[in-house]
């Protein structure tokens, strides 16, 4: 199994970079080869929006500005059985490079058509500072998906108040991904210990 991580994430520790460890550890079981993708250290150009909306990115599913490095991380990203995508919250979305990015990306990949339909995700958006707008960043990522067809494992919200067990729950969802789980799986009740008679 392949998964990729795909960060939008500018920096190299703190918060968001924490989590995107616990989720490339959590997904790194035995058979299971994990790649993150660092957009943020290449220089990926916006959607340049040709032909009036709709150019190769529509009729072939890719995009002509591809040589920037777009291309081949599309290639990537086809080849994964999963994906993590994964950014810090700025103004309530997640971080323009990432934005960019997954603009470009869902204009090639449309739909049922496109080579990522029915891949799962696990979604991740860190607020640090205020920890506020991961409901809305979130959901962009979410909107991507829906234009991708790409099924969502999970999605996860974290900030200064809740990484502790976050940190967690991240580890063990890239686990049930790199372990067979699909998005659906009905899993059995946890006992509550405590209720236990």
């Amino acid at each position: 199994m392949q998964i990729v991580i795909l960060s939008g994430n500018p920096k190299q520790d703190g918060l968001c970079q924490t989590i995107i460890q616990a989720a490339h550890q959590g997904a790194s079981c035995e058979g299971t080869l994990v790649s993150e993708i660092r957009l943020c250290d290449g220089n990926l150009i916006r959607c340049q929006v040709c032909d009036e909306g709709w150019g190769t990115c529509r009729d072939e599913n890719v995009c002509i500005y591809g040589n920037d490095g777009f291309s081949q991380i599309q290639d990537h990203l086809r080849k994964a059985d999963a994906l993590i995508l994964a950014t810090p919250v700025y103004w309530g979305e997640c971080s323009e490079t990432l934005k960019c990015f997954l603009d470009r990306l869902r204009r090639c990949e449309f739909g049922t058509q496109g080579a990522l339909s029915k891949k799962q995700a696990l979604l991740i958006a860190s607020a640090g500072g205020s920890g506020n707008g991961i409901v809305s960043c979130l959901n962009q990522l979410e909107q991507f998906c829906r234009h991708t067809d790409i099924q969502i494992f999970d999605r996860f919200g974290i900030n200064r108040w809740n990484a502790d067990y976050q940190l967690k729950a991240v580890y063990a969802a890239a686990r049930s991904i790199s372990e067979g789980r699909k998005t659906g799986d009905t899993v059995p009740p946890v006992p509550d210990e405590n209720n236990r008679q």
